[in-house]
C-alpha cells in the first residue's frame, strides 16, 4: 500500500518525466497485488488462501493490456496492416539493445510473420485468458508471454514487458508451475495450500474490488470500442483502472539530438565542438547498443520523443541547456560524459543526425551510420536573451 501511494505521488507531480503508458500500468498492477494476500502476514507461505476473484481481475487487465495495444495498432498506422511495421520498429525504437541490430536485418518474411504473431497475441489470444479449460489457458497465456520475451530480447521497453509478465502468469495454473518450479518450493505451497482457510474479511474486500473494477471499466471498455481509440489513459482520479496501448504508429526514420559545447569566442565551424554523450541512446555510432531495461533512462528517453519535433514542443531541452552552460553536476549526472570538466562551454548548440544501422560486417566496427540534418538548436550562451526570456517564461529560475 505505501509503495502504491509513494508511486502515484510520483505520477501525479511527474510531468513529462512520469507520462508513460506503464506507470498507470504499475499502478494498477500494485492495487491487484494489496488484494491479493493477507493484510498483516508476511510470511511466503501465508494461512490465508489467495482470493480467486484477484486472479481473474489479473487476467482482466492483461486482456486490456494486450486487446487496447492491439487494436490501436490496428486502427492507427498502416505498416500495422501491410505487415511492415518490423522493417522499421527495431531500428527506430527509444532505446534499441544489442540485439536489435540482428533482429533488424532480418528477411522480410520474417518480419512480416511477426506482425502476425503480433496480432494473434494481442487480439485473438486475450479472449482465452477467461477460458475455464487449463489447457486452452495455459495455450494462451504462452502466446502472450512469447511476445513479451520477443519484445524484451530486442530493445529496451523500459519495464513495460516485465511488469506485463506479472498479470500474465494468472493464466497459468498450479499444475503447470508445479513443473516448472523446485520441487522443494512446490512441496512447501501444497503444504500450505492443504492448511489455508479463507478468510470472509479477505473475502469481502476482494469482492468489493471485483465491484469497484466492474463499475470503472466502463471508460476503458467505451474506449476500446471507440473509432478514436486513445492509448494510457486513466478515468479515474486514483488510475484504478486504465486503457492501455502502445506502437500505434511507427516512425520510418531514426533521428537523434546531439548536444554539443565549445569553448570558443564564435561558435562557427572551426570552434571545435565537443559533444555530450547520453548514457544508453545512440550517439557514437562505434558505441554498442546497451542492456538496460527494466530500468528507465528518463532523460534518454525524453529526447527520443523530442527529436520527432522542434524545440518549441519541448522547451525543457532550453532549460537542459542552461544546466550545460553552467556544468550543473545533477544535469552531468544524467549524461554519460562531461568534455568541459574544468570550466563550462562558452556555447551549446544541438545538431540533428539521422540514424541508421550499420551491416554487421562494417569496416569499422560501428553500429550505426549517421548523416547530418542540421541545427535543432542554434549556438547558445548564458547570456542569450532569447535563452533567458524563454527560462523565465516557464518559471524555471536563472541565476
Amino acid at each position: 500500500m505505501l509503495l502504491w501511494a509513494l508511486y502515484l505521488s510520483f505520477v501525479k507531480i511527474g510531468q513529462d518525466w512520469y507520462g508513460f503508458g506503464w506507470e498507470i500500468q504499475l499502478l494498477e498492477t500494485s492495487v491487484l497485488a494489496i488484494f491479493l494476500v493477507p493484510l498483516l502476514d508476511p510470511r511466503p507461505f501465508p494461512r490465508r488462501p489467495p482470493p480467486a476473484p484477484i486472479i481473474w481481475l489479473f487476467r482482466w487487465l492483461v486482456f486490456r493490456i494486450m486487446l487496447g495495444a492491439g487494436l490501436i495498432k490496428l486502427r492507427g498506422d498502416a505498416c500495422w496492416r501491410d505487415l511492415t511495421a518490423l522493417d522499421y520498429h527495431f531500428e527506430t525504437q527509444p532505446i534499441p539493445g544489442p540485439l536489435s541490430r540482428w533482429f533488424h536485418f532480418l528477411p522480410h518474411p520474417v518480419h512480416a510473420f511477426g506482425v502476425l504473431y503480433n496480432h494473434f497475441a494481442e487480439l485473438v489470444a486475450p479472449w482465452f485468458c477467461f477460458v475455464p479449460y487449463a489447457l486452452v489457458r495455459r495455450g494462451a497465456g504462452f502466446v502472450l508471454l512469447g511476445l513479451q520475451v520477443v519484445l524484451i530480447l530486442s530493445g529496451n521497453l523500459s519495464f513495460l514487458n516485465w511488469l506485463t509478465i506479472v498479470p500474465i502468469v494468472a493464466c497459468f495454473d498450479d499444475g503447470l508451475l508445479a513443473r516448472l518450479l523446485p520441487r522443494r518450493l512446490v512441496e512447501r505451497a501444497a503444504r500450505a495450500a492443504e492448511q489455508a482457510r479463507p478468510s470472509r474479511g479477505q473475502t469481502i474486500a476482494a469482492w468489493t474490488l471485483v465491484a469497484l473494477v466492474s463499475v470503472l471499466s466502463y471508460g476503458p471498455v467505451a474506449n476500446l470500442l471507440a473509432d478514436r481509440q486513445i492509448m494510457n489513459t486513466s478515468f479515474d482520479p486514483l488510475d484504478l483502472v486504465n486503457t492501455y496501448g502502445a506502437f500505434g504508429s511507427v516512425g520510418r526514420e531514426r533521428n537523434e539530438i546531439v548536444f554539443e559545447g565549445t569553448e570558443a569566442e564564435v561558435p562557427d565551424v572551426k570552434a571545435g565542438w565537443r559533444e555530450y554523450e547520453f548514457p544508453f541512446k545512440p550517439g557514437d555510432p562505434l558505441r554498442r547498443p546497451p542492456v538496460v531495461a527494466p530500468y528507465q533512462p528518463r532523460l534518454d528517453w525524453a529526447i527520443w520523443f523530442a527529436a520527432m519535433s522542434i524545440p518549441a514542443d519541448y522547451p525543457w531541452t532550453l532549460h537542459l541547456v542552461w544546466k550545460l552552460l553552467h556544468n550543473d553536476p545533477l544535469a552531468l549526472e544524467l549524461l554519460a560524459n562531461d568534455p568541459f570538466p574544468e570550466h563550462p562551454p562558452r556555447y551549446v548548440r544541438a545538431l540533428l543526425y539521422r540514424y541508421t544501422f550499420a551491416p554487421s560486417d562494417d569496416p569499422k566496427g560501428a553500429w550505426w551510420r549517421r548523416e547530418l540534418l542540421g541545427e535543432w538548436l542554434p549556438p547558445l550562451s548564458a547570456d542569450d536573451p532569447q535563452l533567458l526570456a524563454a527560462l523565465r517564461a516557464y518559471g524555471w529560475t536563472v541565476r
